[in-house]
This record gives C-alpha cells, sequence and structure tokens, in this order.
C-alpha cells in the first residue's frame, strides 16, 4: 500500500494495486466543504481520465462526520457587498465541479459513508457509484434548512433517480434527515456495515470488480450514466448494441471466454 499524504492536505490517496483510496482530511472541521477542498477533489477526479492504472476508487473521510456540508466560514459564505453574485457563482461552480469529474470519470467509485453526510457531503455521496453506510451515517440535503433551495450539487438531479419522487421530494422539500435503515429500505445505500469493517467492505467489492475487463467496467459505468438520461428503451439498446460490439472486439474479451472455459481467472492487459 502507497500512501500519499501532505501535511496541510485536505486530502490524502492511498494505492492499493488497482484500486485508490481517497479520504477527506479536514476531521476537526468535520469535512467540511470549501472551495479549496472542491479544488482539491475535482482536480482529483478529473485527473482519473487519463488514468487507466487506477480501475476502481474507494472515497472516505477522517473523523465522525463524512462531510457536514458547506464551510460556513469560507468565502462561499462571505458577506453582501460588491461583486458578491459574480464571487458566489464562481465558488457555486467550483462545487459543483466536483460532481461533474466524479461523475465523469471512468473509474467507478464507491462511498464510504462512516457518519453525517450534510449538504454538499450528500450530493458528494449521491455521485458515488455505490454507498455503504455505518450505523453512526445520517443524510440531508441540508441546504434548504439555510434559507436556499433544496436541490444543489446534483441532489435533484440524483435524488428522485436513486428513491423515487416521493422519498427524494420528502427530503429535498424539508431538509430531514435519512437515517441508516430508511436508506437501506429506500435504495439509498447498498449495505450498513459496522464502522470498523466499513473499508473491507469497499475493497471486497472493488476487488469483485476488478474482476471484470478494463475496457467493460469503464464502458459500463459510462452505459449508466448515459441511460439515466435516454428518454426511450430504443435509444437504450441502441447504446448498449454498440457498447458491447466494440468490446467483443477487445483481446480481453477472448480472454475472458477462454479463462470461463478453462475454468480458471482471466489475466486481462486492456487491450
Amino acid at each position: 500500500m502507497n500512501t500519499t499524504r501532505e501535511p496541510t492536505s485536505l486530502t490524502y490517496v492511498e494505492r492499493r494495486g488497482p484500486i485508490e483510496i481517497i479520504t477527506l482530511n479536514r476531521p476537526e472541521a468535520l469535512n467540511a466543504m470549501s472551495p479549496e477542498l472542491a479544488d482539491e477533489l475535482s482536480a482529483y477526479f478529473g485527473g482519473l481520465q487519463a488514468r487507466r492504472d487506477v480501475r476502481v476508487v474507494l472515497l472516505r473521510a477522517e473523523g465522525r462526520a463524512f462531510c457536514a456540508g458547506g464551510d460556513l466560514d469560507s468565502p462561499a459564505f462571505a458577506a453582501p457587498g460588491p461583486g458578491r453574485v459574480q464571487r458566489q457563482y464562481d465558488i457555486q461552480i467550483r462545487y459543483s465541479n466536483v460532481i461533474r469529474t466524479m461523475r465523469s470519470c471512468p473509474q467507478p467509485i464507491i462511498g464510504l459513508i462512516q457518519g453525517p453526510a450534510a449538504g454538499a457531503g450528500f450530493s458528494v455521496s449521491l455521485a458515488c457509484d455505490v454507498r455503504y453506510c455505518t450505523p453512526q451515517a445520517k443524510f440531508n440535503a441540508a441546504y434548504i434548512r439555510i434559507g436556499v433551495g433544496g436541490t444543489d450539487m446534483g441532489s435533484g438531479y440524483f435524488l428522485p433517480k436513486l428513491v423515487g419522487l416521493s422519498a427524494a421530494s420528502e427530503f429535498l422539500l424539508t431538509g430531514r434527515f435519512i437515517h441508516p435503515e430508511r436508506a437501506l429500505a429506500i435504495g439509498l445505500v447498498s449495505e450498513i456495515v459496522a464502522a470498523e469493517d466499513l473499508l473491507d467492505k469497499g475493497l471486497e467489492l472493488a476487488n469483485d470488480m476488478l474482476r471484470t475487463a478494463p475496457m467493460g467496467l469503464r464502458m459500463t459505468k459510462e452505459s449508466i450514466n448515459a441511460q439515466a438520461q435516454l428518454g426511450s428503451i430504443e435509444a437504450a439498446l441502441a447504446l448498449e448494441d454498440r457498447q458491447q460490439i466494440l468490446l467483443m472486439e477487445t483481446a480481453d474479451h477472448r480472454e475472458a471466454i477462454a479463462a470461463f472455459k478453462e475454468k480458471r481467472m482471466p489475466s486481462y492487459t486492456d487491450s
């Protein structure tokens, strides 16, 4: 395992073969989202586009909170004055860019939610491909409780798709907390896991993903993203047809077939 950590870094990254674990590292501030933290996350996830050596990413946090929302002491909540709208818009784009880069990176992201995920933390958790949480976790769209809209950083897009319109509206219109049992019941998380087992659970899923062909894994995430925005079954089938034909031309497809017939683990080359 290789770990990259700078003393002043707001995140740090650990490497376990083709898996990387990125950790929010502001425990003293409950990992609240600041413009600087948003920039670090965007730079990391944006950089994954060109990194074929990383196949799966785990996202976790230090301390007792996953992310307690926006940092109320940051410039994002500066006092009114000339240029405030322009300044706030710039910061808002920096925040939303975290979600853009998370969804556009080709690697699946497994969210390990060990504590409260509020506001920006809620949206970041929603942008993960899979979520596991501990009994100490809870989620809420805190935005509406500080006098702005309940949909922010993609929450109005992701939550209805994940849990349905009625449940999403209940939480987005009130800022109510979603506790682990309800989160599991409505499909917001895949499983509730003891805190001490959370990282191992995420690594177990990541290793299952590594059993797939690299290009097939990347294209499956791309296909899931695209189909969430398609308006018909015909468009979805056309996209899947093209994806499958492309993948059938890879050496990894031929290796997977051979390994299956020979009852062995495949050895993929991403070719």
